[in-house]
């Protein structure tokens, strides 16, 4: 079960979807907040760095822990979310005992 006095960070998980407005550049933004503020278990997983086409790039690979809901029940890895402004691809969801919580493995770009 999902211990809820570590989840101590915030995060906010989008599903995609249809066009909901436009960036600042006017590119569509596409998807819908599904679920905003929830309460999280913060862990970082690894951090990579690899070069590619002499480029360097830099990967963070987090597991977030959250409370099951109704809401988020439908999580996959079409999702993403967004903690500390930053924006987490979601790699894999899994569902923590019956109906008590959901770790989710998610990695974003180092910037």
């Amino acid at each position: 079960m999902a211990d809820p006095g570590k989840m101590d960070r915030r995060i906010t998980l989008y599903e995609p979807g249809a066009e909901t407005g436009r960036d600042g550049f006017n590119a569509p933004i596409l998807g819908a907040p599904v679920a905003r503020g929830v309460w999280a278990e913060y862990a970082p997983a690894s951090d990579r760095e690899r070069m590619q086409s002499a480029e360097v790039g830099a990967t963070i690979t987090a597991r977030f822990r959250i409370r099951w809901s109704p809401d988020v029940a439908a999580l996959s890895p079409l999702w993403w979310l967004d903690f500390e402004g930053r924006t987490f691809d979601i790699s894999g969801a899994k569902e923590i005992g019956r109906r008590d919580g959901i770790e989710i493995t998610a990695s974003a770009r180092a910037e």
